[in-house]
């Protein structure tokens, strides 16, 4: 699937990077909506479907030998930037969820790199059911038992 530099593929490109932005923000706007202090909002879920997109992309132009290389990179850094957020206090830790939506977001990123749209829209999409059940009654009520 390697692209080549013509205005369609460049199209191509920036479709790919914004609907990862786009995807991204609306988790970080999930997690800003809700919370009073934030670490991580729209800016930095859309920067980081954004970063691993483009890198997901920038694997297939730029290497030859192994075009997953560089995309491989991306589960490990963004992996050491949630390790980062990720705060212990005795029995209480914080910044698992983050971390963890964090590091998730970035395979959106890299599933629409990889043209794999509906997958990626899925796991947005499962992404922020996630941090929203915890909002819903029916959810309170079970989670309470």
């Amino acid at each position: 699937m390697l692209m080549t530099a013509t205005l369609q593929a460049d199209f191509e490109i920036f479709f790919r990077v914004i609907l990862a932005c786009f995807l991204g923000g609306l988790i970080g706007w999930e997690r800003e909506r809700h919370r009073n202090i934030v670490s991580a909002g729209i800016r930095t879920y859309g920067a980081i479907a954004l970063g691993s997109c483009m890198f997901g992309i920038l694997s297939f132009l730029v290497t030859t030998d192994d075009p997953t290389r560089i995309a491989a990179q991306v589960v490990t850094g963004i992996g050491f930037l949630g390790a980062g957020i990720i705060f212990r206090q005795g029995d209480y830790v914080t910044g698992l969820t983050t971390a963890a939506t964090l590091w998730a977001t970035s395979s959106v990123g890299l599933a629409i790199a990889y043209g794999l749209y509906f997958v990626g829209i899925l796991i947005a999409v499962l992404i922020f059911l996630l941090l929203y059940l915890p909002r819903l009654a029916w959810w309170k009520k079970i989670s309470a038992k």
